[in-house]
């Protein structure tokens, strides 16, 4: 009789240990799943701020007039780094003078933005790019490049408005969680 008894007990013991088992690969399963799902989640965040930057900076671009031409040009310029930050600084006072000398009036508006690449370093965040000026290896965490079409008119004194179709592609790093653009291409 105690064989019977010590038969049945092995037996539940074994579906104990069957069940403890696959509790145990649910919990780490469910772990996984839900890990997997907020670092989707934040990769979409970032995504997100990294187009709205895009589209906030063109809108300064394509929206320059002559009374607030030196402000969207110095902002334009604090929203940049590395290279396209210098070559502002050589070119901000003479567009400024410019603008303000043809009298120019120009309202544009951002039609789209997209990521372009996503690509992928060893031991980095999904989308981090490699960022194409070295300098910028050492202060940005990632870059991604945007694309953006926008368009805008274009008015001087005593001339006829002019349409113009702007495609840029945009490089934008994140330099200590600050989005900034640090390289700008038009595209033909």
């Amino acid at each position: 009789m105690p064989d019977e008894q010590t038969r049945g007990l092995s037996v539940y013991g074994v579906a104990a240990m069957v069940f403890g088992v696959v509790g145990v690969a649910a919990a780490v399963l469910a772990t996984m799943i839900w890990s997997g799902h907020r670092s989707a989640v934040a990769e979409r965040v970032h995504q997100t701020e990294v187009l709205q930057a895009a589209a906030d900076w063109t809108g300064l671009l394509i929206n320059l007039n002559s009374d607030t031409a030196a402000q969207n040009l110095q902002q334009l310029r604090d929203g940049t780094i590395g290279q396209l930050n210098v070559e502002f600084d050589n070119t901000v006072e003479p567009f400024t003078d410019l603008v303000a000398k043809l009298d120019s009036k120009t309202v544009g508006q951002v039609e789209s933005v997209s990521i372009e690449t996503l690509q992928h370093r060893p031991g980095d965040p999904p989308g981090a790019a490699e960022p194409e000026q070295p300098e910028l290896a050492t202060v940005a965490s990632r870059t991604d490049t945007v694309l953006v079409v926008a368009t805008s008119v274009s008015q001087n004194a005593g001339a006829e408005p002019t349409t113009v179709r702007w495609n840029l592609r945009l490089d934008i790093s994140d330099v200590d969680g600050k989005l900034l653009i640090s390289q700008l291409e038009a595209i033909r």
